[in-house]
């Protein structure tokens, strides 16, 4: 059982964690990409969202890594709770009236098409249960890991869970959003694998810059968590 302790920059990552998972779901919402060629026969369009969100990851794996599975659950609900107010209050100003002005020159029909995906059921509900089920894979499988590699091979415990976590999510979220009429059937595959692969690519390109995060922190901090008898019930807050 951990006990508690001061860190000087759990609080940091934290809140960097949030902000990129709150924006990176608007970006979702506000454009989809198309960068104009294909792979494998499927066309590399994606939700904007999807270049940010990966970094959300990263910091799930540091925070896992240094901190332990029981502090990362913390951080995983906060951004839950983060994401569902993000997305009430969208949906409260969409039922506003608008100003004549505003109206003019935006008008709820622009707000709609640009950010009414924040507070549409498919796209919120989506992404609460894609974060929720991959956030929570990657940490788990990271936590794992490390105790089974005896704390080695940090590079093989941040892809290998993220290629997991990022599978779960980018299936869950697609999938419901695509249940929902978010998303036609026809981008199912195309959105899918495009955020699947590049989240993993992201993930990979970081994962110098995750060695030297991680490194600075252990020493800092002073602390290299090992979840040996931690109860992995994400439920158990």
């Amino acid at each position: 059982m951990q006990t508690e302790k001061h860190y000087r920059f759990f609080d940091v990552i934290m809140a960097l964690f949030v902000t990129v998972l709150v924006v990176s779901n608007i970006a979702s919402s506000a454009k989809i990409v198309d960068l104009g060629f294909s792979l494998f026969g499927v066309p590399l369009a994606f939700d904007a969202g999807t270049l940010l969100f990966p970094v959300s990851y990263i910091f799930g794996d540091i925070l896992t890594e240094v901190y332990g599975y029981q502090r990362s659950r913390r951080v995983i609900w906060a951004g839950f709770l983060a994401l569902a107010l993000a997305s009430a209050v969208f949906w409260f100003v969409s039922i506003l009236p608008g100003e004549t002005t505003w109206q003019g020159y935006a008008g709820d029909a622009a707000y709609a098409s640009i950010l009414g995906g924040m507070s549409s059921g498919g796209i919120v509900l989506g992404s609460l249960i894609g974060f929720w089920g991959g956030e929570f894979s990657n940490s788990f499988i990271l936590a794992r890991l490390k105790v089974a590699t005896h704390g080695r091979l940090l590079w093989l415990r941040t892809i290998g869970s993220t290629l997991v976590g990022e599978l779960v999510d980018s299936l869950l979220f697609v999938l419901v959003a695509s249940l929902f009429g978010v998303f036609p059937w026809g981008l199912f595959a195309t959105l899918a694998l495009t955020n699947y692969l590049f989240k993993c690519i992201v993930e990979v390109l970081m994962t110098p810059i995750t060695y030297a995060i991680v490194g600075a922190l252990k020493r800092s901090e002073r602390e290299d968590f090992y979840d040996r008898e931690t109860n992995f019930n994400p439920f158990r807050l």
